[in-house]
């Protein structure tokens, strides 16, 4: 069965994107969120195995989500994306308890190795 995976970005563009490239890998998609709070809500609706998270979106950024997502599931699989320049906001998510980070712009090979690490950890 393939693993599912939760993609959130304010942008729908870089969702597309990062869609394409976890569909193309053998990767169900379980939804796609545009901020923070659409990206709780649909966590526990999901529950994905894994989920790809923008720092920078409104409503509720990501680093205030994946706080959110820890408190409903401890053992959560979360990859921040984040923008050149956020590693402060990295440091944070990552203490919050994302489990890696990739930087835009992103080469898809590296968007897959940090999936398959990340799950590789279960």
């Amino acid at each position: 069965m393939s693993k599912k995976i939760l993609i959130v970005d304010d942008a729908a563009f870089m969702r597309m994107m990062i869609k394409n490239i976890v569909t193309k890998h053998g990767y169900e998609v379980a939804g796609e969120a545009e901020n923070g709070a659409a990206a709780v809500t649909l966590y526990k609706e999901t529950k994905p195995d894994l989920v790809t998270m923008d720092i920078t979106m409104p409503e509720m950024d990501g680093v205030q989500a994946v706080r959110a997502i820890r408190q409903i599931d401890p053992e959560a699989n979360i990859i921040m994306i984040s923008a050149m320049g956020q590693q402060a906001m990295v440091m944070e998510a990552i203490q919050a308890g994302a489990k890696d980070f990739i930087v835009k712009p992103f080469q898809q090979d590296r968007v897959i190795q940090a999936i398959e690490r990340v799950l590789a950890r279960n």
